[in-house]
C-alpha cells in the first residue's frame, strides 16, 4: 500500500460577520458574557440564498487552484456535513455540479464536529488502496440554519463556513493513520433533531468529556505516527469553544505547537473547523511546509477521530 498526502488547502466563510454586541440585541447577553464563556468575539453568517454546497464549493475551488489542478483531476469528492437540507442530489454531487467535474464519486458523510477528520481518513484509505487516485475532502456547514436564535446558551456558538483539501498518492505516509471512536451512549449530548432541525446541546456534559477523556487519545494519535506531542508543529482540535481547546491542547503536551484558535472570530462551525482554521495558518504562513500537525474532531454523537499531517 502506498501513502497519501496533502496537496493544498481552502476555505470560505460567508461575507456577513455577527458580533456579540450584535447578539446582544436579539437575546439576554453580552460581549463580555459570550467571551468569558467560550472566547468568541464575530462569526459568520450564510444569507437563505447560500446553501452548504455552495460554501463547499467555494473552499474546494479554493483548494483546487491551490494545487493547480483542474475539476477534471478529481476522481471522488467527500463532503463531511450535517446540515445539508436535501437528501439527493447529495452534497458532494452538488459540489462536482458547481465545479463543473467528470464523473467523480460523490459521498457525504455524518460525523457533525469529527465529520472533517473521519472523511480525510476515508480518503486517505481509498488513496492509499488505489480506489480513488485524487480525492477533493470538504468540511462544510451552515450551523445558523439549524440554530434557534431565542437559546442563547447555543445561538452565541455557532458560524458557517467551509474547508477543503486535496489528497493524493505519495510515496511516503504524510497522512498518519486514524484513531477513531464513539461513547454512543452519550450521544444525547449533542444533537440536531426534530422537523425543522435544531442543534442542542448539553454543555457541561460536553465540556466533562472533552477536556478529561480526549488529551490521552490525542496523544495515542501522535504514537500511532511515531511523534511525541513535543514533535508537533501546530495542533488543529474542533473548533468548538475556546475554554475546551486551550484545556485539551495544554493536557495533549504540544508545548512547541501552534494552537489553532480560529473560534474566536468564526465560531463553532462543526465540520467545516478544523479544515478552516489549518487552511488559515498556512495561509498565514504560522506553519510550513512539511511540519506535522495534529487534527482532532470531537463532539456529535460524542464521536472523536485524529490524525497527524504534514503540512502541505
Amino acid at each position: 500500500m502506498r501513502g497519501s498526502r496533502l496537496v493544498a488547502l481552502g476555505h470560505y466563510q460567508p461575507a456577513k460577520v455577527l458580533t456579540n454586541d450584535d447578539l446582544a440585541e436579539l437575546v439576554d447577553t453580552s460581549d463580555e458574557w459570550i467571551s468569558s464563556r467560550v472566547g468568541i468575539r464575530t462569526r459568520h453568517v450564510a444569507g437563505p440564498d447560500e446553501p452548504v454546497d455552495e460554501l463547499a464549493a467555494h473552499a474546494g475551488a479554493k483548494a483546487l487552484a491551490g494545487a493547480g489542478l483542474s475539476p477534471a483531476d478529481i476522481d471522488l469528492v467527500l463532503v463531511a456535513t450535517s446540515t445539508a437540507v436535501d437528501r439527493s442530489p447529495n452534497t458532494a454531487a452538488r459540489v462536482a455540479t458547481r465545479l463543473g467535474m467528470g464523473s467523480p464519486a460523490v459521498l457525504d458523510l455524518n460525523v457533525v464536529c469529527a465529520g472533517f477528520t473521519h472523511a480525510l481518513a476515508t480518503a486517505d484509505s481509498l488513496v492509499r488502496t488505489g480506489t480513488a487516485t485524487r480525492a477533493l475532502v470538504i468540511g462544510a456547514d451552515k450551523m445558523t440554519a439549524v440554530t434557534d436564535w431565542t437559546d442563547r446558551s447555543t445561538c452565541v456558538l455557532v458560524g458557517d463556513g467551509a474547508g477543503a483539501a486535496v489528497v493524493e498518492a505519495s510515496e511516503d505516509e504524510l497522512i498518519g493513520p486514524v484513531l477513531w471512536g464513539s461513547v454512543p451512549e452519550m450521544g444525547h449530548a449533542v444533537r440536531i433533531e426534530g422537523s425543522p432541525p435544531v442543534f442542542a446541546q448539553e454543555g457541561q456534559s460536553v465540556y466533562r468529556w472533552a477536556t478529561t477523556q480526549l488529551p490521552p487519545i490525542a496523544r495515542q494519535v501522535c504514537e500511532r505516527a511515531g511523534l511525541t506531542p513535543e514533535d508537533l508543529a501546530a495542533v488543529v482540535l474542533h473548533q468548538a469553544n475556546l475554554r475546551i481547546i486551550e484545556p485539551v491542547a495544554r493536557k495533549i503536551g504540544a508545548v512547541n505547537a501552534v494552537i489553532a484558535r480560529d473560534v474566536v472570530v468564526s465560531g463553532n462551525t462543526s465540520a467545516a473547523s478544523i479544515p478552516m482554521a489549518l487552511s488559515k495558518l498556512v495561509e498565514r504562513g504560522e506553519i510550513r511546509t512539511g511540519d506535522p500537525v495534529l487534527l482532532f474532531g470531537f463532539g456529535g454523537n460524542l464521536s472523536y477521530a485524529g490524525q497527524v499531517v504534514r503540512c502541505p
